[in-house]
This record gives structure tokens, sequence and C-alpha cells, in this order.
């Protein structure tokens, strides 16, 4: 064995990687890998900005610079697409900023110190206490230490809770899931709280849903500048320029159509941004019934795609198809759309893994991979989130 290697590029962990498939914790491109297993800093190498670097879970990658992060994003796209026997062109990766991360889950456990609150510790059921984040927008992090005091008073000793926090139109939506608080005291209490911090809501889930505890007015998230009304828990895109990103990636994909399909639509991310008429179909009641309130020119359809997908002659009635599924892919929905006729098809993904084997479906039903744009709303993290188009060309 050589003295040292280089490190050539990151795996999906985030570990670095040499030529002979040695792997490193803490390694940046360039980097190089001595005989001993220590690091030795190359020029993508750069000083984490948060204390709590490596051990909290929320980023993997705060040692790499901008340029070998947005590598990564790509490489991980392309290692997708060569599993499935593909290669397209990935265009340039959107990253987001630092500290604009505007919706987040925490964990919060009550200890013999007090309340500690943050992301779990990599790999691990511990949670790291949040001092300072570098990902998280101001305003939710500003929360963290007034949480700490509320839950003091609401959680029993080693007692745990879940706290969900969303920047809404209004201020802060939260959610805190596994505590509960009876009584006119522990009401006044959440009253007293939600009124200091200037919240849009406060909900509480004690295991049977979210039960609103303080609104005092509709909570709505701004889509395509339109007010949404924001169920308790809802889903949305972690940024709003990585939102903005992914918007304009499907607009462009989709062109002018007369008629869309924005199929696992969600609140209207997308089918508020789409010109002409659109369909959109969603599992979640809630989120149906708010898209519904947004824009009722908008077709919104309660609807399990993967217990119902739509069929090749109900898609064929499209000019275009819009997706944007869970993790899980859309399999049963995208072997409907390989043998529809839909001329081009915006693709919106958060694991490159489903994506790629998603689209390899759709190339041997006679589509075409155009393009894919990364977009890492994610900041450091491992996360990876596409758009991309496929069209079928004419015959």
């Amino acid at each position: 064995m050589s003295d040292s290697e280089t490190i050539l590029r990151i795996a999906a962990r985030g570990d670095g990687v040499t030529a002979t498939g040695r792997h490193a914790a803490l390694a940046a491109p360039g980097d190089r890998l001595l005989a001993d297993g220590s690091v030795e800093p190359g020029p993508h190498h750069q000083t984490p900005p948060c204390r709590h670097f490596p051990a909290c879970g929320g980023c993997q990658l705060q040692h790499v610079d901008d340029e070998a992060y947005r590598s990564y994003l790509v490489a991980r796209i392309e290692g997708a697409l060569a599993q499935q026997g593909m290669a397209a062109t990935v265009r340039d990766p959107h990253l987001s900023p630092p500290r604009t991360r505007r919706r987040a889950s925490l964990r919060a456990l009550r200890t013999g110190q007090g309340v500690a609150i943050g992301f779990n510790e990599e790999r691990s059921h511990r949670i790291v206490d949040m001092r300072e984040c570098h990902v998280l927008a101001p305003e939710l992090f500003a929360l963290v230490a007034p949480l700490r005091r509320l839950l003091a008073t609401l959680l029993a000793p080693r007692r745990g809770a879940e706290v969900r926090m969303t920047l809404a139109d209004q201020g802060i939506d939260l959610l805190i899931a596994g505590v509960e608080a009876e009584g006119l005291a522990a009401a006044e209490a959440l009253t007293a709280f939600a009124e200091a911090n200037g919240l849009a809501r406060l909900a509480l889930d004690g295991g049977l849903g979210p039960e609103v505890r303080y609104e005092p007015g509709p909570t709505t998230v701004s889509l395509s500048g339109r007010p949404v009304p924001l169920p308790p828990g809802a889903f949305l895109q972690a940024t709003r320029d990585g939102e903005a990103a992914l918007v304009a990636a499907v607009r462009e994909a989709v062109g002018d159509p007369r008629r869309t399909a924005d199929l696992f639509a969600g609140l209207g991310t997308f089918a508020l941004s789409l010109p002409g008429q659109v369909y959109a179909a969603e599992a979640g009641r809630d989120a149906v019934l708010a898209l519904k309130r947004a824009d009722g020119a908008i077709a919104a359809d309660h609807r399990d795609l993967y217990r119902r997908p739509l069929g090749p002659e109900e898609l064929d009635r499209f000019d275009a198809v819009v997706l944007d599924p869970p993790r899980a892919g859309a399999a049963e929905q995208v072997a409907a759309l390989a043998r529809s006729a839909v001329p081009a098809i915006a693709y919106v993904s958060c694991n490159p893994a489903t994506f790629a084997r998603d689209a390899a479906t759709l190339v041997a039903g006679g589509y075409r991979l155009d393009w894919i744009r990364p977009v890492g709303q994610f900041r450091w993290s491992t996360h990876v989130e596409l758009a991309a188009r496929l069209s079928r060309p004419p015959a």
C-alpha cells in the first residue's frame, strides 16, 4: 500500500473515497488519505461553520466547499442513472444559501439538566442539543430557546416530543407531537407562549392527530403568489428559493400546455404555477381541500395514485404531466405513463435511485430523458433533489 491516496469523490453517505475504494469519514475530494488513516486537507476541504458538526445529523458535508458539493449532487444522479444503464445531461445544481430552511422536524427530550432540542446525532437516537444552526431560517432557530422553557413545563422527566416548525405567511406554524396540556393553566401558558413569540398557529398532537390550540387567523402559505390554507404538518419544499428553482424547471419542462395533470400535487406547488387547465391528483384529503380553496379553477381530485394510477386513456387527454412523488417513486403511475402518448413529462424527485428506476421505465416506453436539474435544498446534507424533463419524440 502506498503512503497516501487522493480522495476522488464523495460516496452516497458522505464518506470520501479513493481510487482503490478506501473510505474516509469527513474527507473532501482532493484530500490525502494517509497510511495511518488520517486525512490531510486539500483544496476543497473547508472549516465547518457549526460547532455541532459532525455530531449533528442535520448536516453531513459541512467540511466540503460549494464546488465539491455541487459535484457530489451531480455524481449522485449520474451514478443512479448508470445503475439503470442510462446517461443524461445533468445541469449545474441550484444550492440553497445557508440559514434558509423554512421547515424542520426536531426532537426534544427532558433530561436532568433541562430540555434538549435538536436533530438526532448522526446514525443515533441521541439528540444534539442545538445551540447554533447554519441551515435553519433565523426565525425558526430563534424559537428553540423559548421552546426549551415551554417544554420543561409540558414534558415529564425522560419523556420526549417531536417539534415541527414551518414558516407560514403569518409567522411560524408550530406542531408539537407527543405532549398533552390539560387544564386552564396549561391552556393559558400555551396562548401566552404563542403570543409572545408571534406564532401563526400552535397545535399539539397527543397521539390522535393535531389539535389546534392557538390560531388568531387563518394560516396560509403563498405558492406562486397565491395564499393557500396550510394544514398542520403539511409538506412544503424545504426552502423558498429551492421551490422557485423547481417551479422554474417544471415550467420549462412542460412548456405552454393547454391541459396538464399534476400528480402527487400536494398543496399545489406546481399546479398553481401552470397555465391552462390543470387537473391535480393528491392522496392527502387536507391538501386537496386546501388547493380547492386556493383556486377553484383547478380540478383537485382526492386520489391515491399508488392504488388507482391514471391509466393511458386518462393520461392521453393531457399535453403534459407533472410528477412529484414521495421517496418511493411512482412505479405504478409511471408504468401507465410509459404506455401513454403524453408529449412532455416533468418529474420532480427527492430520491435519485427511484427516479432513475422510473425514468428507465419511461425510456423503455419510448420517452427521451432530455435533462436533469439538481436542487440542493438541504444544504450540506446527502439529500438530493432534482427536476427532469422527459419527452416523447414525434412519431
